[in-house]
């Protein structure tokens, strides 16, 4: 049941990348979009993200769940050490909920406080998914220090390094990567289209820049993260039909064939946390001075790995069913959100 617990977490972490992810993507889109395209934008935004806007939380509350119940060490270490960057990306995560929903259903639309929530949702959607990714990176960095007695070197060296802020910002690269394939599709017009496949681009290319400082930071702190990537055959092969699937994407896009290259991106994204997760598993926190929690021995009691299990296997058959139905609605409808329409 244990391996079944795992699984529910691994896929929990993926499906918030990939659908929480494209959502903040969407937002990072928005912000280095000039003033004249804003509106459609939206609009095409709205189409694309609007049936998961708030259901892709959902995947992260699910994550937390499981780390507080079946792996209440882990969680508890990760909460203490990480709390700040913890605190920053929920406050971004709340302020970009709040904005998007102000400026949407705000009683009184006026333009300064509509320029005002336009702010705090592209940043929040920008800074959320920065922390998000130095939360990720400090958990594998080998920072955390448990025998730590000052304050800098237990709550901010941690996750302020190289390596950390590397993978955030690669992090936000992707998120925007994936919401800028994702807006291809929905695009209503050629020009549009063209408009998100160049975002798409020039997101490609910095995923791909930022994935290089990721490798150099590691090796800047004596990590050796490419040669324990590529010496793996599992985490090699990822690598190779991530490469693959990103090369099959581009030619898609310039075919016009629309509609697959979400499953190519999803499918990189998926291959490239298959190959960091399956490199270091068990161990989920890298700790300084060699030690290391691992899910296969840091974990609650058997009954209530069980009853965890169960319980997510039991739940599975509820909520998947209603998103599949919640995504299959939205898709159906024809009329664009006047909300998002000037």
């Amino acid at each position: 049941m244990l391996y079944i617990v795992i699984t529910f977490l691994f896929l929990a972490i993926v499906l918030y990348f990939l659908l929480g992810g494209a959502d903040f993507g969407a937002g990072i889109i928005e912000l280095f979009t000039s003033e004249k395209n804003k509106s459609r934008t939206r609009k095409t935004m709205y189409h694309a993200i609007g049936p998961i806007w708030e259901a892709n939380h959902m995947w992260l509350i699910i994550a937390v769940v499981i780390m507080f119940v079946g792996f209440p060490v882990i969680y508890s270490d990760m909460c203490t050490y990480l709390h700040i960057p913890l605190l920053i990306m929920l406050l971004g995560i709340t302020a970009r909920g709040t904005a998007f929903a102000f400026r949407s259903y705000d009683a009184v639309k006026d333009e300064k406080t509509q320029n005002l929530y336009n702010h705090i949702f592209v940043y929040s959607s920008f800074i959320t998914p920065l922390f998000l990714g130095i939360i990720a990176g400090s958990a594998i960095s080998g920072q955390i220090d448990l025998n730590a007695k000052t304050f800098l070197s237990a709550y901010i060296f941690d996750w302020l390094n190289y390596f950390s802020v590397a993978v955030g910002f690669f992090t936000v690269a992707l998120s925007g990567y994936l919401a800028a394939i994702y807006l291809v599709g929905e695009a209503d017009d050629d020009n549009d289209a063209r408009r998100f496949v160049r975002k798409a681009r020039i997101m490609n290319i910095l995923a791909l820049f930022f994935g290089g400082m990721v490798f150099l930071a590691a090796e800047l702190q004596n990590m050796h993260l490419a040669r324990m990537l590529f010496g793996n055959p599992v985490c090699l092969t990822a690598v190779i039909a991530a490469s693959i699937s990103l090369l099959i994407l581009w030619v898609m896009i310039y075919k016009g064939k629309k509609k697959i290259i979400r499953v190519l991106a999803a499918f990189q994204v998926t291959m490239i946390l298959l190959a960091v997760g399956y490199m270091h598993f068990p161990y989920v926190v890298l700790l300084k001075g060699g030690e290391n929690l691992s899910l296969l021995t840091v974990h609650a009691p058997e009954k209530t790995i069980a009853d965890l299990g169960w319980g997510l296997f039991t739940g599975s058959f509820l909520i998947l069913p209603s998103l599949f139905y919640l995504y299959y609605s939205f898709q159906k409808k024809d009329k664009p959100n006047p909300l998002f329409v000037k």
